[in-house]
């Protein structure tokens, strides 16, 4: 139980000791644990970033394979421009994080720490939105890739009688289906925990405000 539960706990027992302390006391315990929240959230961030710029160019550099196929894939102006787009997404999430958590560090009114927190929400909610909305189309697109670069992959589905497309087509949906739920899971656990407790600051800065 941390510091501010523990003298909200204290105080509703009714004892005179704590009866002394004023909005203008939790205050500063929201606005600390806030801030450090929000902290972590861009820490992560920024860690989610290098982690997709590794995993996107660290084989480019140990695996000819993986290189020669990089290199057909950014001939097609869509690989290049949805890869250009997907990492303006993720430095642009960062760069917001980075801006909420200066605005919270530097704010001393209840109002704006208010407003500062419901941006942050919001950021994180929309892109945790996109980042579905990414994995829903990418796979498809993989497949659509494939099927232009690789001969192999080309000739054997042009050959697909309608049965073993059918069959191509649910395994495709499965595969997004599992993968969204995956990342849904892993924003959850993620971003949802420190959210929750974003949101419990919120709810008792709205107790102050009233």
């Amino acid at each position: 139980m941390d510091e501010l539960e523990l003298l909200k706990k204290d105080w509703n027992k009714g004892s005179d000791e704590f009866k002394n302390y004023s909005d203008s006391d939790i205050y500063p315990m929201l606005h600390k644990k806030s801030s450090s929240i929000v902290k972590t959230l861009f820490h992560i961030s920024v860690a989610e970033l290098i982690f997709w710029i590794l995993v996107s160019y660290v084989p480019y550099f140990f695996s000819d394979k993986m290189r020669a196929k990089l290199e057909a894939s950014y001939e097609n102006p869509l690989f290049t421009g949805l890869t250009i787009f997907g990492f303006a997404v993720v430095a642009l999430f960062v760069y917001l994080l980075y801006k909420s958590h200066k605005s919270i560090s530097t704010t001393d009114n209840a109002k704006k720490l208010m407003e500062s927190i419901l941006r942050t929400r919001k950021v994180i909610k929309y892109y945790v939105l996109y980042n579905l909305v990414m994995i829903f189309i990418s796979i498809p697109l993989s497949l659509y890739f494939e099927f232009n670069q690789n001969s192999d992959f080309h000739d054997q589905v042009a050959a697909f009688d309608a049965t073993q497309m059918s069959i191509l087509v649910v395994i495709t949906i499965l595969i997004t289906a599992v993968f969204l739920v995956i990342i849904w899971l892993f924003y959850k656990l993620i971003y949802g925990i420190l959210l929750k407790r974003l949101n419990r600051n919120y709810n008792e800065l709205k107790k102050l405000e009233v």
